[in-house]
């Protein structure tokens, strides 16, 4: 499989990735040895890039993740996680119910700080039990998740501190590139205003139903050299299963008028002879500032499904065609310019 270069550094990943938010049970109770399974139906398919995060499972993606790698040569693959979220021990009875089903027995303490990042690194050195991380994302900083005023007082951590954590653990060697990991555009441009990024995991927002990213991120992206990870490629999945009854749009039920115009889009697919999920994969890669898109899912039919989707090989011409039917999220509400 290709690889791209992530932002300046020397670190390269390959142009499909493995996320897994899906290992850490999100909405569904995963197997180990199914787990296991599809991770490595992952790496038989060329895949060396994977991301976890604290978050998935509250822990438990990461500790799959690093039994399944450590048998693994280490530079053969590229590995990312996640800070911004630590994990504190709880009864099982209060274990947060947030998507994730028989998690890990953990609650969830934001933390954006200096002293915050440095203890996430450390706790996810300890799940994981491997000796070297690629690259940290700061997870889900941002109205999307914090609403306005926390945003306030976690960009003020992040700011203050958090940037310089990430910045010597990358000159100490210790990860090799850091960025965002987030759903929403605004908070990125206001980050790359203060200090460099290698790279933003940016989930949703630069698909070929959802631009939002193209008017201003990307061409800060290019002139910055910062590299573009892109999750959400499918956009809750209507961009997979089409605009079927019930199909969801951004973690909801998809609108009346998401569904027209994903009708619109597998019209113009059907009339070109490729399937529109195989559009919606490679339409990311079309730009040079992208460096991977992430699948990530706990079934190998529905991995291998997704892989097959590049055999169908689309026109970079074609993209435009879809441009009369995206859409582009307006900033969240209370979302500030500084």
């Amino acid at each position: 499989m290709k690889k791209r270069r992530i932002g300046t550094t020397d670190l390269e990943v390959t142009e499909i990735g493995f996320g897994g938010a899906s290992l850490g049970n999100l909405y569904q109770a995963v197997s180990n040895p199914d787990a296991e399974a599809v991770l490595d139906a992952a790496w038989d398919a060329g895949i060396r890039y994977f991301d976890t995060a604290p978050h998935y499972g509250f822990g438990l993606s990461e500790r799959r993740f690093g039994d399944f790698l450590r048998s693994k040569p280490r530079d053969s693959y590229a590995l990312s996680t996640k800070v911004g979220r630590l994990l504190r021990p709880v009864p099982e009875d209060q274990v947060p119910k947030v998507g994730f089903v028989d998690p890990l027995p953990f609650k969830l303490e934001y933390d954006y700080s200096y002293d915050g990042i440095m203890r996430s690194v450390e706790f996810s050195y300890a799940r994981l039990g491997l000796n070297r991380i690629d690259i940290l994302y700061v997870h889900d900083i941002g109205v999307y998740t914090h609403g306005v005023e926390l945003t306030k007082l976690h960009l003020g951590q992040l700011l203050d501190g958090g940037l310089k954590a990430l910045e010597e653990l990358k000159s100490g060697g210790v990860i090799s590139a850091y960025g965002l990991g987030v759903n929403e555009v605004e908070v990125c441009l206001n980050v790359m205003r203060r200090a460099p990024l290698d790279c933003i995991l940016l989930a949703g927002r630069y698909s070929l139903l959802d631009r939002s990213a193209e008017a201003e991120l990307l061409p800060v992206c290019r002139e910055r050299k910062t590299s573009l990870v892109i999750g959400g490629v499918f956009n809750s999945g209507i961009m997979a299963t089409g605009a079927k009854p019930g199909a969801n749009f951004d973690y909801g039920p998809a609108s009346s008028e998401i569904l027209s115009k994903v009708s619109a889009m597998e019209n113009i697919a059907t009339a070109s002879g490729y399937p529109l999920a195989a559009a919606a994969m490679q339409f990311p890669l079309d730009e040079p500032a992208v460096a991977t898109v992430l699948i990530g899912t706990a079934k190998t039919s529905s991995l291998k499904r997704n892989l097959d989707l590049l055999d169908d090989t689309v026109p970079a011409a074609e993209f435009e065609k879809y441009r009369p039917y995206t859409t582009v999220q307006p900033p969240l509400k209370g979302a500030v310019r500084e």
